[in-house]
């Protein structure tokens, strides 16, 4: 009989969840051990690192130990590359966080175009006040990025009854719902765009992506939804443009945002810590990924959302 796999976990909430997947793992098949790179790793060989989410791991940790696979609980996996070590397999966590993240981009929308944010203001000193504000019925949404987060945008648009949405990936396609753009014709539907949802990776080709020349193109009062990496977004742009354009951002340049900084109260700003992701929603998922990867490699198949082979 094979050895059974080694699988290290940051905490035990992966355990539990992998639990009430069926059928069961038992332990002639996988041992799980506790490891949150911060100090020696438990064993000389693991078949599967899954790092903490969102924490300080010491990527350091992983030089000298034999690893099948690293299994990241995040989808953004801009810098990691250049910390692994040689000879790594590193899968981001694609599945998981789609839902959640599509979510929030619907909140922030949503908040900003029915003008939750001023009403929570006027809640804190008891004042009543009125206002007209933009619906999301009838609007036209352009979609900046179209992987998982994008289509699930789309998804939950539907219902919203908008009057048109604007697809726009790296490269132009038609697939089952139409024309996608590609990236060279953002300039061109960016004009007709009263809501844009960023959702595109961090790369060299995605960092200032969106600046000062394309928020010019938008009309007054569009709003720009940014649920992908802060750097995607040209801050000093959006503080240019605050004001004439409206902004939901979940995440920020600089990040954390520092208390001080201007972003806080630029008119028509609404922000969230970088919370796309921290939901319920991630923990069944990434639960149900993590045991598709140790199927693969149990049936010795290749495993699903490989980003880089160091």
């Amino acid at each position: 009989m094979a050895a059974p796999l080694i699988v290290s976990l940051p905490d035990d909430n992966l355990l539990t969840d992998l639990a009430h997947l069926t059928p069961a793992l038992g332990e002639d098949s996988v041992t799980f051990v506790r490891w949150v790179l911060d100090g020696p790793a438990p064993a000389p060989h693991l078949d599967i690192v899954v790092p903490p989410y969102q924490g300080s791991a010491d990527w350091s940790r992983l030089a000298g130990v034999s690893i099948g696979l690293v299994q990241s609980q995040s989808i953004g996996y801009d810098g990691i590359g250049p910390l692994l070590p040689a000879g790594v397999v590193y899968a981001n966590a694609a599945s998981v966080h789609e839902t959640a993240t599509a979510e929030l981009a619907l909140a922030l929308l949503l908040a900003s175009q029915r003008g939750i944010d001023d009403f929570v203001r006027q809640a804190e000193i008891g004042e009543w006040r009125g206002a007209r504000r933009p619906s999301l019925a009838d609007r036209t949404v352009l979609l900046l990025g179209y992987g998982g987060v994008g289509a699930a945008v789309e998804r939950r648009l539907a219902g919203f009854e908008v009057a048109r949405v604007i697809r726009v990936a790296s490269r132009a396609r038609t697939d089952a719902r139409g024309q996608v753009h590609g990236i060279d014709e953002l300039p061109a539907v960016l004009p007709d765009a009263e809501v844009v949802v960023i959702a595109t990776p961090l790369n060299d080709s995605t960092r200032g992506l969106v600046g000062a020349t394309e928020l010019a193109l938008l009309p007054d009062d569009a709003l720009v939804v940014n649920v992908a990496r802060g750097p995607v977004l040209d801050t000093a742009a959006v503080l240019a443009e605050a004001g004439r354009l409206r902004f939901g951002l979940d995440v920020t340049d600089p990040e954390p945002l520092p208390a001080e900084h201007p972003l806080w109260t630029a008119p028509g700003v609404v922000i969230s810590p970088h919370v796309g992701g921290a939901a319920s929603a991630m923990e069944p998922r990434m639960a149900r990924l993590l045991r598709r990867q140790i199927d693969h490699l149990l049936a010795g198949e290749e495993p699903e959302n490989v980003i880089f082979r160091t």
